[in-house]
């Protein structure tokens, strides 16, 4: 049985899931390809994703390749009830509701786990973190799993450290094509959308503040240069911090960008970025938000215990006013704002990371018998470069080939 809000839903969801087809022609193609070789027949998929249009359609096409798919998000904020009602209405099973109840979205997850996944298509890591507690007598069963996200990677590098995984996670997030252009522009352009349309507020003349400088950082700062912004940079990595500096960004302490900042967006895969001792130094009217996975790189939870008041003061956007009179905003509580205040990244940079998600996927189904033990793998370079080629040829772009000679020479070194 299906946990989510309303069937009558579907018919909305699936005019979103239809338009996201029309412009995902990676998927489309696997889509054809799984129909006819059917690489899933007989697995369990289990799939924690941010459930929205486009990660519903990577559903249906895993689906398609014979996958019984247990369905749920990634995070309480970002799972579209109307696209969790169209996956139902298609008979795939969904667990998933838009901000539900204290604990729910625990047990959303518990269900997705409880059938005995064979593969786990995470975001984030909490179902490899559920199913190597609670459920860890499903292990056994497990011939492996895809990781999405950079936080996902960072808790599967610590769980691999310390010997605790307990069987082969593909680190899809370390593809090329997944973190140059999903990371990058992906993120990059997503989290101004969530941004802007939550505020309506102009960004050209303002002071933004990126804290954190990897890819997801790096797209972030470019569209709020392009967008007219005077950007600061937050570090603790010296050689990225001398990289913003070279892409014409100023870098400082966050205590130092607190006092100058007007708009703030964490993406660091961290907790505490901006915290307790932060929130007094910020302007009147700066607003926080985070593009980071969870909701912990903005600590929204010290913010309301020194608070005098908080107020709603427009849809996804809560107002805080400090003991000095000062009032200060959090988008969507602290929470992804690219997905939790938006539609997530556009649906061709994610038909290009879901490509991967699937040839992975199907990767650790082709090959159950020989992948053993708990490692961390990276994405096989054969998928890396045959989703570079679909999207050029697509495109109906062309690139050179190496001549033998060049290959000879170039094999010398």
């Amino acid at each position: 049985m299906n946990e989510i809000k309303d069937i009558t839903l579907a018919p909305d969801g699936r005019k979103k899931i239809d338009w996201v087809r029309r412009n995902m022609p990676l998927l489309g193609a696997l889509e054809r390809e799984f129909t006819a070789e059917k690489p899933f027949a007989g697995l369990k998929i289990a799939l924690s994703v941010h459930l929205e249009a486009k990660t519903a359609y990577l559903c249906e096409v895993l689906t398609a390749g014979g996958a019984e798919m247990y369905i749920t998000g990634s995070n309480p904020l970002s799972t579209q009830d109307d696209v969790a009602a169209a996956l139902a209405a298609r008979g795939l099973n969904v667990f998933a509701v838009h901000d539900p109840p204290q604990g729910v979205y625990e047990q959303q997850l518990e269900r997705v786990i409880a059938p005995g996944p064979n593969i786990i298509i995470d975001d984030g890591g909490d179902l490899v973190n559920l199913i190597h507690g609670k459920y860890a007598s499903l292990l056994p069963g497990v011939s492996g799993g895809c990781e999405e996200t950079t936080t996902g990677i960072m808790r599967l590098k610590a769980m691999e450290k310390a010997g605790e995984l307990k069987f082969p996670m593909i680190a899809v997030n370390d593809a090329r094509c997944k973190y140059l252009f999903d990371n990058r522009y992906g993120t990059g352009q997503s989290v101004w959308d969530g941004i802007n349309r939550t505020t309506n507020l102009i960004v050209a003349g303002k002071t933004v503040v990126v804290a954190g400088y990897g890819w997801c950082g790096k797209g972030i700062a470019l569209r709020a240069k392009g967008l007219g912004a005077r950007v600061v940079i937050t570090e603790i990595d010296a050689v990225k911090a001398v990289e913003a500096v070279m892409d014409g960004f100023e870098v400082m302490t966050m205590d130092d960008a607190a006092q100058k900042g007007d708009l703030f967006i964490t993406a660091t895969g961290c907790r505490d970025v901006i915290s307790e001792r932060h929130f007094p130094l910020l302007k009147d009217g700066a607003i926080l938000c985070n593009a980071g996975h969870f909701d912990v790189e903005v600590d929204v939870a010290a913010l309301e215990k020194i608070c005098r008041e908080k107020t709603a003061d427009k849809p996804n956007i809560a107002g805080y006013t400090l003991e000095n009179g000062r009032k200060i905003f959090v988008i969507a509580q602290g929470r992804l704002v690219n997905i939790c205040a938006g539609d997530g990244h556009p649906a061709e940079i994610m038909d290009m990371s879901f490509a991967i998600q699937a040839l992975s996927a199907r990767y650790l189904a082709a090959n159950a018998g020989t992948l053993k033990g708990g490692r961390l793998l990276n994405v096989p370079a054969e998928i890396d470069e045959r989703v570079a080629r679909m999207k050029l040829g697509f495109w109906g772009r062309s690139i050179d080939t190496l001549t033998k000679a060049q290959e000879e020479y170039l094999g010398g070194y």
